[in-house]
Formats: C-alpha cells, sequence, structure tokens
C-alpha cells in the first residue's frame, strides 16, 4: 500500500505538465460513442482505432444506424484497427441488446445512477466486459474510476502492485486501494508510463522514475542494458480523451 501511494506521487511529479490529472471534461454528444469507440480500440493502437471511429461517424453519423447495418459494411469501415468482422459483430450484438433493455440507444440517464449501479446496468449487457464499462464510466460519465486493460494488467504486476492472472482481477484487487480523486489519473499515467518506459519489451529501466519501488525480478539487468532501436514516437494520444 505505501509503494502504490509513493508510485502515485512520483506520477503527478512525473506528468504534471500533461494532461492527466482532470477528469474528461468535454461535453461528448453520446455515451454510446464512447461504449464503441473502446470497443474499437481492443488489440489495436488508440491512432487506427479513432481513424475506425471517425469512418463510422463520417457515414453513419449516429452510431445507433449500425444495428441495421450488415456486418461486412461496418467491417470495411473499421478494417483498419484490426479484428474488423468481430468487432463488428459485437458492435451490432451491442447495439440490439441496449435497444432490447432500453427502448433507446440514449445512454445519458446513466448519469443519474451511482457508479455502482451504473456498472450493474452495463455488466448486464452481454459482450460488455468490466474493462469497457470502466471506460465508459470514466470518459462518458465523468466519474472516477480505475479502468484496467491488459497492459495496464501486465505493468501492475511487473513492477509488483499485484499478483493477478486477468485484468478483472486486478481490477478488483487495487481499484479500491487508490485514493479516491486519483484513479482515473493513475490510470491514464499508467498508460503513458507502459507506451514509453514500461514497455512490453526491452523495458526502458534505465530511465524509469519509480525504479526504486519497483518489484520486476529482471530490472537490474535492463537498468544496465542500453536501449536499443527506441522508437520516439509519440505515447500521450488517448483515444477516450478525443471522443467528440
Amino acid at each position: 500500500m505505501n509503494n502504490l501511494l509513493k508510485i502515485i506521487e512520483l506520477c503527478e511529479k512525473k506528468y504534471k505538465n500533461e494532461n492527466v490529472h482532470s477528469l474528461n471534461t468535454k461535453n461528448n454528444d453520446s455515451v454510446l460513442d464512447i461504449l464503441i469507440a473502446t470497443k474499437l480500440s481492443q488489440n489495436t493502437t488508440d491512432k487506427t482505432a479513432f481513424i475506425a471511429f471517425n469512418n463510422l461517424k463520417r457515414k453513419y453519423g449516429k452510431l445507433e444506424k449500425l444495428m441495421e447495418e450488415r456486418i461486412s459494411k461496418i467491417r470495411d469501415e473499421i478494417r483498419i484497427c484490426g479484428m474488423a468482422n468481430t468487432k463488428a459483430k459485437d458492435i451490432k450484438n451491442i447495439l440490439k441488446k441496449i435497444y432490447r433493455k432500453y427502448k433507446s440507444f440514449d445512454l445519458s440517464f446513466l448519469k443519474n445512477y451511482s457508479t455502482e449501479e451504473i456498472y450493474n446496468q452495463l455488466l448486464e449487457l452481454n459482450g460488455i466486459g468490466l474493462k469497457t464499462a470502466s471506460c465508459v464510466v470514466a470518459f462518458g460519465l465523468n466519474r472516477d474510476v480505475f479502468p484496467v486493460d491488459t497492459h495496464i494488467h501486465r505493468v501492475l504486476n511487473r513492477i509488483g502492485l499485484v499478483k493477478t492472472k486477468t485484468p478483472e482481477k486486478t481490477f478488483l484487487e487495487i481499484s479500491d486501494k487508490i485514493p479516491e480523486g486519483k484513479k482515473l489519473f493513475f490510470h491514464k499515467c499508467l498508460i503513458k508510463f507502459g507506451r514509453s518506459i514500461c514497455k512490453a519489451r526491452n523495458p526502458l529501466c534505465n530511465e524509469c522514475f519509480i525504479y526504486m519501488y519497483c518489484k520486476y525480478r529482471n530490472k537490474s539487468e535492463y537498468k544496465n542494458k542500453k536501449a536499443q532501436n527506441r522508437n520516439p514516437q509519440k505515447y500521450d494520444f488517448l483515444i477516450l480523451e478525443n471522443i467528440k
């Protein structure tokens, strides 16, 4: 617990000049947009998912129209983000389930619910898991929660804050331990940290600002290893902060 609080404090210092401290203040037109953007972002980069999302918005305007569209047509618009056929089917099925349950695609009424009840409502819809629900709660409904995807799950296990087998178990293990008001902030920080420093392959331990608190067993090996073929690409683009 002490390590967690210290790591959050170091994240605040590291990313103090970046847009990670506040909740999403954009007036999103549709909670549904956030949900579909989250589905598109699975197993791909935020940038390619953003292109796919904009393709859909440009062609259909309101994304509820996808419920009546052929899967092949949806697939063609989102092909750039990978797993297009699966994602097209998932999106179409989720839209059907939303309409069957609420007789509407307007999910803004969820803003009047408690965070726990929002989770209950979303998780009753087959095809929406804990990570997708958390992203909707955080970025669509402006709640301070801690979404956990496979990358955050990897980072938290590597540095030793949890010892869990799945992102869902990581969420359940650590979410309540993160101080109120810091959950979404810490989510954004870990995404940036995982992309730029604590990479899946060849982590840059020699540049790590939490090195002293990290329990990764191979950290000394990477600490003394020169970074090879480092890709200086930008790592700060988050799709769910850019949905309008």
